[in-house]
């Protein structure tokens, strides 16, 4: 058998088929909502508790949890999104990262959440949309501006945008709590990736993860603000400034003070699988996607 493209090229997702899952976190139990023929990523649910939406192939789509219904969300001109995409706390409005025609850069963009004429809010890229604040009034997200990747927010509407961290290496995956008291993010600064928190004005900058052994990376708050889920590589399977896909990770959970850090789901994925909070409105329950290789299903660890 030939070997396989994600081996030749570790980007490659032409083989990938998913599996959209949604985890319990009172009972352990894993629920498959569907599977598909072709790369899914970063599902979101949304606040009213019926639906996840993801990314796949450029576009945004909806999929209704009791009907298992999907579809295509009106992104417009935009149609080269990637799995930084978050929902406004009220769900009445969308946010995508895209990259434009111009320079193939990621900038984000905001909508109607039924669909519409996206409008540009960070005209500087590459910028990677990862939070939305409570009050629907600012955007944090990741961007690299003269070679360093930080931490930085945006009023929704567009505008100035401000530096909240500078830290040499990568900073990434800011999200507000429910509150807007935090942003949980994830720094390479340690040397090995672990989850951070800030006040949500910048300062406090506060490590939660301390592992020797893993890179933790997109740490999510849940509604309640109790727990915390994140994704977590192998030291040495990536360097810790690397999210890539295919690969065997896990995904953990903690206290949301750092405390009773366990390991919840093995599973073969890594870039697509957890990038945005997924958790369910209950704060019981998040989503997830894990992948397959067309002909060869789940590769064996090596």
């Amino acid at each position: 058998m030939a070997e396989p493209l994600y081996k030749q090229n570790i980007w490659n997702r032409e083989e990938d088929q998913s599996v959209l899952e949604i985890y319990d976190v009172e009972t352990g139990e894993r629920t498959v909502v569907a599977e598909m023929d072709y790369c899914i990523e970063a599902p979101n649910w949304t606040p009213d508790g019926k639906a996840l939406v993801y990314n796949s192939n450029g576009c945004i789509f909806r999929i209704d949890l009791e009907t298992k219904e999907i579809t295509k969300i009106n992104t417009d001109f935009v149609n080269d999104c990637n799995n930084d995409h978050v929902l406004s706390f009220d769900g009445k409005q969308l946010a995508v990262s895209h990259a434009t025609k111009e320079d193939g850069k990621s900038r984000i963009y905001t909508l109607p959440m039924e669909g519409g004429v996206p409008r540009l809010i960070t005209p500087l890229a590459p910028s990677y949309l990862h939070g939305w604040s409570p009050d629907g009034k600012t955007l944090a997200y990741c961007a690299e501006r003269n070679g360093e990747y930080d931490i930085y927010t945006i009023p929704a509407e567009g505008g100035v945008e401000k530096r909240l961290t500078d830290a040499p290496g990568l900073n990434d995956g800011s999200e507000y709590d429910s509150e807007g008291e935090y942003i949980w993010f994830n720094s390479v600064r340690s040397g090995l990736m672990q989850a951070w928190r800030m006040k949500a004005d910048g300062t406090e900058q506060t490590q939660m993860t301390f592992d020797e052994n893993w890179n933790t990376w997109f740490p999510h708050i849940s509604p309640d603000r109790k727990l915390v889920t994140m994704v977590c590589y192998k030291k040495g399977d990536v360097q810790p400034g690397e999210h890539v896909p295919h690969k065997f990770v896990e995904l953990r959970m903690m206290n949301a003070d750092g405390s009773n850090v366990q390991t919840l789901v093995k599973l073969f994925g890594g870039q697509g699988t957890i990038n945005v909070n997924s958790w369910a409105p209950d704060s019981k329950r998040f989503a997830f996607v894990t992948y397959r290789i067309r002909g060869f299903g789940i590769p064996e660890e090596e």
